[in-house]
């Protein structure tokens, strides 16, 4: 896992679009193949996995189109840059799992009653070549996405997880039918269900994870550790009063108030600014930019106006 202090820099930026192709084409595949085998062999949770994966589809082309927009420089009417879209992506793709899992458990329950015969016993393979398929992926995907720091392309890899978690819970189903066809019947269709109960959660959790960023909520206090480490290592910098951070897709934007002496030139101070704003861009280039308020320190300051300062 890289270091949170190493950095992220464009060609590791083009890997999430490059990936989520990848996806598209391995989850369109496993679609028709579950599909088609699932019809053919009479498999409601074979079918169910089919169209999750068909879903899945559609997600990996919003994770591809996100991360080619969210990679576009900032302009004048986005000074921050296009970051945001790879965030609003991953809660579109959290929606659309949501209705995914909604309408693969309505089907399943609404044809648990129409049963008349078992599913064929090669209604097997497309489930246990989707599940490897997606054990692949999501391990690949995740590893990516804390390299690169995408939301959207960690929830494509939650979405690859939680695909092999509802893949075995259809091999279950099936194999139960299979097992003892008399007494296990219904278990196909009720293995669907179970399905999209799993789509359904997924797509709650990534639309939590998702808004939570929509809301500027603070990263994680490692690295805001990191930040105000490098501040405060500027020579100058007597404290780090405020440091305040927001992920805008990949990288972060940062607000740091520095305490400095108060008897300081303002171009002084403002040379120390400087100094800081480029030593966490350097060290920390998950850090997109830093603004960079300077402020008295209040224990100098104390000490001039009580004239200790002076009389040293």
């Amino acid at each position: 896992m890289m270091s949170p202090r190493e950095s992220v820099n464009w060609g590791q930026m083009q890997i999430g679009p490059r990936i989520a192709l990848i996806g598209m084409l391995v989850s369109g595949s496993l679609a028709v193949l579950k599909i088609v085998v699932g019809h053919m062999a009479h498999s409601t949770s074979v079918l169910a996995d089919g169209f999750e994966s068909a879903a899945d589809v559609l997600a990996s082309g919003t994770i591809l189109l996100a991360l080619t927009l969210a990679t576009r420089p900032a302009d004048s009417n986005h000074p921050y840059g296009h970051g945001r879209i790879e965030t609003l992506a991953g809660l579109l793709l959290g929606f659309v799992l949501f209705s995914c899992g909604v309408a693969i458990s309505f089907h399943a329950i609404a044809r648990a009653g129409d049963v008349k015969m078992p599913p064929a016993a090669y209604a097997i393979w497309p489930l246990l070549i989707s599940i490897g398929a997606k054990l692949f992926l999501m391990r690949y995907k995740y590893a990516t996405a804390r390299r690169i720091l995408s939301a959207a392309l960690m929830a494509d890899a939650a979405n690859d997880g939680i695909d092999a978690l509802s893949g075995l819970a259809a091999l279950r189903a099936l194999g139960l039918t299979l097992y003892n066809p008399v007494r296990f019947l219904h278990a196909d269709h009720y293995g669907a269900f179970i399905v999209g109960l799993i789509v359904m959660f997924t797509g709650v959790r990534v639309v939590r994870e998702t808004g939570m960023q929509l809301m500027d909520t603070m990263p994680d206090p490692i690295l805001m550790k990191l930040i105000r480490d490098a501040a405060a290592g500027v020579p100058g910098v007597d404290g780090v009063e405020k440091c305040f951070a927001r992920k805008m897709g990949l990288k972060y934007h940062v607000d740091l108030h520095l305490e400095v002496d108060p008897q300081m030139t303002v171009r002084a101070s403002q040379d120390i600014a400087q100094q800081v704003r480029e030593r966490v861009r350097a060290e920390l280039n998950w850090v997109a930019d830093v603004l960079v308020h300077v402020e008295p320190a209040p224990r100098v300051e104390a000490e001039v106006r009580s004239g200790k300062r002076m009389e040293k």
